[in-house]
């Protein structure tokens, strides 16, 4: 079916175009017909023509500017002119808008039947490739999530050649070296760090994959992968090779909003880890940092940049055991290290407790890693023969219970000093906090701006800062400014309004308002009481 419309103000005309169209081409064409350059204008919004059969001197508004304006919103009309005016202007115009044939009246019916199917011939083209297209769109689109899987699964699990992952990088238009990871997880809610009915939710979440694949592009420039337990392990592509604290924290603003969209949409509850930026064929270690920012913290989104965030083996091997070692070590909870180190040695005395060698290097192996992650997260002082003594120590020792006793004092001295260490951080972290805000009270400060001089992002500073301190950031720095104003209320000449803004207080009646909420009285009853 095509549509043609007809613009010509000699009612003859257009009865003998619909007689030649109605006997050429039957019932394949829809015919309307507009007389002045306006209602065509009109007629063609409406009726989006195929083609349109033009005259060029029309009442009011002529074809030519007719023609002009239909061409800004429907661009795939075919112009057809017809006119009694046989000028070189109007036909260099009608060239310069792409008309397809410029016939002179009175019109020659072979003329214009041939015009018309030259036009139908054109419009026919247009729906077939039009068509191809978004077939091979539909294919596209079925079959993408399956090579981003792909893409991220030979990068996470090294199961590639080099030029893998480059040809998916090519098929997805990845043309960038660096890029980070998220870890989308899921379940019916959130207790602590851990997600409730991971197995259920998993189910869930993969019945509706396509929406929450389709949420997550719609807030990240992203390579999806497919539904793994209940988790969901997404590559971000980056064309540099670190973010700034501010698309940090736009990461992290997008990310918050992901999950209060998910939530809403589909009724699972979600959280949102981000790892830091690697080069591409080293994502596996971002991934793993995204994963830990959730095991470190209880918040929705974690950044691993904001947090201290660090092997394969034979079949009967007590993997978790092991991870949940050194993870324990990694926060610095030593009673839980404890109860793993006990477990693992238990462990080997069963598997093998003869072979005392082998339970000397492995307790001797955890020690070193123990201690490796105390240098990186805890502060501890690498020296270079500072562990010459381990070897013989350990080799001196024929029974495990000594062996024991031994690396359980090496686990406790690098729980303490991450803990030690992540509490000198924190207490650094608001101490740098709290003397930004004395020098600064007397301004318009924000917790953004004083999260942005620690370096943390304000959702984990404001956080932090509570814990530390008993008290949020805008209790906190309206206490001080109070303090100040008892201060200069009753030790300085100054006037109300001068000690207002020497306060921070812009706004005179907030001022008053917040110190009668603090004090009970308002400054003037305060000074007047003190003076």
């Amino acid at each position: 079916m095509y549509r043609i419309m007809l613009a010509d103000d000699e009612g003859i005309v257009i009865d003998s175009m619909k007689f030649i169209i109605e006997k050429e081409f039957g019932d394949q064409c829809e015919v309307e017909y507009a007389k002045t350059g306006r209602s065509v204008i009109e007629l063609a919004e409406r009726f989006r023509p195929d083609i349109a059969v033009m005259d060029i001197q029309m009442p009011g508004i002529n074809g030519i500017e007719a023609m002009k304006e239909i061409r800004s919103f429907s661009a795939g009309t075919v112009f057809i002119v017809m006119s009694a005016y046989d000028k070189f202007d109007y036909a260099r115009e009608s060239i310069k808008l792409g008309v397809l044939e410029y016939i002179n009246k009175p019109m020659d019916k072979t003329k214009i039947v041939a015009a018309l199917r030259k036009a139908m011939e054109i419009i026919d083209n247009e729906r077939t490739k039009r068509s191809n297209d978004l077939l091979i769109k539909e294919k596209l689109e079925s079959v993408e999530p399956i090579i981003e899987n792909g893409l991220i699964y030979n990068i996470l699990f090294h199961e590639h050649f080099d030029e893998d992952v480059d040809n998916y990088k090519t098929m997805l238009d990845v043309n960038v070296d660096y890029g980070y990871m998220m870890c989308v997880v899921c379940g019916d809610s959130q207790e602590g760090n851990h997600m409730t009915n991971a197995v259920g939710s998993s189910v869930r979440m993969s019945n509706q994959y396509t929406e929450v694949r389709e949420g997550l592009k719609e807030f990240f420039p992203c390579k999806v992968g497919s539904v793994m337990a209940n988790k969901i392990a997404v590559l971000v592509p980056c064309e540099t090779a670190e973010l700034d604290y501010n698309a940090r924290i736009e990461q992290i603003d997008k990310g918050r909003e992901l999950v209060r969209y998910l939530r809403r949409k589909l009724d699972i509850s979600f959280r949102l880890g981000i790892g830091g930026v690697k080069p591409l064929r080293q994502l596996e270690k971002s991934y793993r940092e995204a994963v830990n920012s959730l095991i470190a913290t209880t918040e929705p989104v974690a950044h691993a940049d904001d947090l201290p965030i660090g092997c394969d083996y034979e079949k009967d091997y007590p993997v978790d055991l092991e991870k949940g070692l050194f993870e324990s070590i990694q926060r610095g909870d030593y009673t839980e290290a404890a109860v793993y180190a006990e477990n693992f040695i238990s462990w080997m005395q069963e598997y093998d407790g003869q072979n005392l060698m082998a339970i000397r290097l492995k307790l001797l192996e955890f020690t070193l890693w123990a201690e490796k992650l105390a240098y990186e997260n805890g502060g501890m002082t690498y020296r270079f023969g500072s562990r010459d003594s381990y070897l013989p120590e350990i080799m001196s020792m024929d029974a495990v219970p000594a062996l024991k006793d031994w690396f359980l004092g090496k686990i406790r001295t690098s729980c303490e000093n991450i803990t030690s260490k992540r509490e000198e951080s924190s207490s650094d972290t608001i101490r740098t906090a709290k003397e930004y805000i004395q020098q600064n009270y007397s301004k318009e400060i924000s917790l953004d701006e004083v999260s942005r001089v620690v370096n943390i992002s304000p959702y984990y500073f404001s956080k932090l800062f509570k814990e530390a301190v008993g008290e949020n950031f805008i209790d906190y720095l309206t206490n001080i400014r109070i303090e100040k104003a008892k201060e200069l209320l009753t030790g300085s000449g100054l006037s109300m309004k001068e000690i207002c803004a020497a306060c921070g207080y812009q706004d005179p009646n907030y001022f008053s308002r917040n110190f009668k909420k603090k004090v009970g009285l308002t400054p003037t009853e305060y000074k007047e009481k003190h003076a």
